[in-house]
């Protein structure tokens, strides 16, 4: 009896099963068989509900979150690409869990060129939170490279769903969330990645013009980032804004002024403005020169920052996994159209960088706070990001937030309050002006442009069926 007593106990874990039926059959004995057949009905009629919920604790897709941040800030992916792979992975998991919510609608035929998402089978058993954050690992691993680092991480996850259902529920969950994952790479092949790669930016040479900056003076980043498929916009130059300030070498130009005005605060910084700058640098690639030695710095981009900031408010206000990946997903949808519409307007206007113009016509020793990243000006790519991912969040939880954001604890950075994400996403905008990295129109129209895009976003994207499109206070 204590055998039966023992074994009954062990069988409630799916995943060991199989082992256990065949020790049991070795024992041979009918009371430990009837033991079983009476356990194993019984694990199966009160469990069922049981390991759904645990498989749905928000847990699970944030720790995928944080663990594709980490590769690719290994790996070193540009702000733009960063954004994409961000936007393929969450999409892909909003879209494997959606089946499971009645009130929730997938993302097929609202953006383009997205037709088709693979359904379940009618009438088969699913764990769709398993099957999310497996489709969320399938692109993840797409769209990366060191994938072993992924290894470890996916053993112990997967471990964990395993323990929890029914040995074919757990197959057929990782099969389906594999299958949406391979729809969403098949569609991610379409936006023009692929086509934009290998070419290089030649320089224009004209005043005013953006030239490389020291100390790497490294090429142009994405310079035809523009061509790359929007999700909702109608086009890259949708939100195109007015051409900047045009170079002058004249006092009196705005240009001019402009160039004085971050010349004058980067040189009598407060210590507030400094945190804020360093805070919000987010350069995934800072290249450090100690004599004659070069070595990198690695940090989250600022898509990762506000991916990370998601994560934060959602475990904050206790989110569940529906509304998590429904967060995760619209601003990501958010990033990504925005960097396209700024780095459509970046090779547009070409527009000099504070450093080399100051350089040039106010002081050639004059080095900025935070180190220049290698593309064009205009507009400020961070306070178009920040706008367009505080507006889509102001809409999904509402415009009084408060949270604190300890994303960049991890480089040493220490954490700061906000009360809103508008109020964050201005702060964003500032750290530029403060860096010595942008002029103030960059900020102020890069906002702008930020904001239409979130707008255009939460217009465009329903994934409620109910969700309310009223405005709200950004």
């Amino acid at each position: 009896m204590p055998e039966c007593r023992n074994i009954s106990v062990t069988l409630c874990s799916y995943h060991y099963q199989n082992l256990l039926m065949e020790a049991l059959k070795r024992l041979g004995g009918k009371l430990v068989l009837l033991t079983l057949v009476f356990t194993l009905a019984n694990c199966r009629k009160t469990s069922r509900e049981d390991y759904q919920k645990a498989a749905a604790n928000p847990k699970y897709l944030h720790s995928a979150e944080k663990r594709l941040t980490d590769v690719m800030v290994h790996d070193i992916f540009s702000p733009v690409v960063a954004s994409r792979i961000y936007v393929y992975a969450n999409l892909a998991a909003y879209e494997a869990l959606v089946p499971q919510h009645s009130g929730y609608q997938s993302l097929a035929g609202q953006l383009k060129g997205l037709d088709s998402i693979p359904q379940p089978e009618k009438g088969q058993q699913y764990c769709h939170p398993l099957a999310s954050v497996k489709a969320f690992m399938t692109v993840a691993r797409a769209l990366t490279f060191s994938v072993e680092k992924y290894d470890d991480f996916e053993k112990k996850l997967f471990g964990e769903y395993a323990d929890m259902m029914p040995g074919d529920v757990y197959e057929r969950s990782v099969q389906y969330g594999e299958a949406v994952g391979k729809r969403i790479m098949a569609y991610s092949a379409g936006d023009n990645y692929k086509q934009t790669r290998g070419f290089r930016y030649t320089l224009t040479q004209k005043p005013g013009d953006w030239a490389p900056t020291p100390p790497a003076y490294m090429d142009a980043i994405e310079p035809y980032w523009g061509k790359i498929r929007c999700l909702t916009m109608d086009s890259t130059a949708q939100f195109s804004l007015p051409s900047p300030p045009p170079f002058s070498k004249d006092k009196n130009s705005l240009f001019f002024k402009e160039m004085a005005e971050v010349y004058e605060i980067t040189n009598k910084l407060t210590e507030e403005q400094n945190h804020i700058a360093n805070f919000w640098d987010c350069n995934p690639f800072k290249v450090n020169v100690s004599g004659h030695v070069n070595f990198a710095t690695k940090k989250m981009s600022p898509g990762g920052h506000w991916i990370s900031i998601v994560g934060t408010v959602a475990q904050q206000e206790k989110l569940d996994l529906m509304r998590t990946t429904e967060a995760y997903c619209l601003t990501s949808i958010a990033l990504f159209d925005g960097f396209i519409a700024c780095w459509s307007d970046k090779y547009r206007t070409v527009k000099i960088r504070p450093e080399t113009a100051i350089n040039q016509d106010m002081d050639k020793d004059w080095i900025p706070l935070l180190q220049t990243p290698p593309f064009p000006e205009y507009p400020s790519g961070h306070s178009v990001i920040s706008s367009a991912s505080a507006v889509v969040l102001t809409r999904l939880l509402g415009d009084n937030i408060a949270y604190t954001d300890s994303t960049e604890v991890q480089y040493g950075i220490p954490a700061r309050r906000y009360q809103s994400f508008s109020q964050a996403a201005a702060e964003a905008g500032l750290s530029r002006l403060y860096g010595g990295i942008h002029f103030r129109s960059a900020v102020v129209e890069g906002a702008k442009q930020g904001i239409q895009v979130g707008r255009w976003v939460n217009e465009k994207v329903q994934t409620r069926k109910m969700l309310a499109t009223k405005p709200v206070k950004e």
